[in-house]
């Protein structure tokens, strides 16, 4: 028998996907979001955490960026 679960398919670059297996890992298991890492830069997660992924990357990325001084 087929076991079916739906999944959002991530694909990223690898600072990227290890950003967000560190972001599934600080969670408690029961809020565990990652189904299964297909390898370095492909993933599927829960479909309920794609909005919450997506902001989080947005955070990251605004807190990283270098903006020159006037």
């Amino acid at each position: 028998m087929v076991n079916a679960i739906k999944g959002v398919f991530i694909s990223c670059d690898i600072p990227m996907a290890q950003y967000i297996i560190n972001m599934n890992a600080s969670l408690p298991a029961s809020d565990k979001f990652i189904i299964h890492i297909l390898d370095s830069t492909h993933m599927f997660v829960q479909p309920q955490v794609e909005q919450m992924i997506r902001s989080q990357i947005a955070k990251f990325r605004e807190d990283n960026t270098y903006v020159k001084p006037n």
